[in-house]
C-alpha cells in the first residue's frame, strides 16, 4: 500500500465522520467541508493507487 493510499483513507474516514456529524447537527458548513474532505481523500487514494501501479510496472 502506498502512503497516498493511506493518507487518503484517513482524510475520507474523517470527513465522512465530519460530515455525519455536521448534517445531524444541522451545520451545514461542516457537512460541506466533510464532503470536501471525502472528496480529497477518495481522490488521494486513487493517486496512491495508481503510483503503486506504476511502481509495480516498473518492476516486473
Amino acid at each position: 500500500m502506498h502512503k497516498d493510499q493511506a493518507k487518503g483513507a484517513t482524510k475520507d474516514i474523517a470527513g465522512s465522520i465530519k460530515e455525519g456529524v455536521g448534517k445531524a447537527t444541522g451545520n451545514d458548513k461542516l457537512a460541506a467541508e466533510g464532503a470536501g474532505e471525502r472528496v480529497e481523500g477518495k481522490v488521494q487514494k486513487a493517486v496512491g493507487s495508481v503510483k503503486d501501479a506504476a511502481r509495480q510496472a516498473l518492476k516486473n
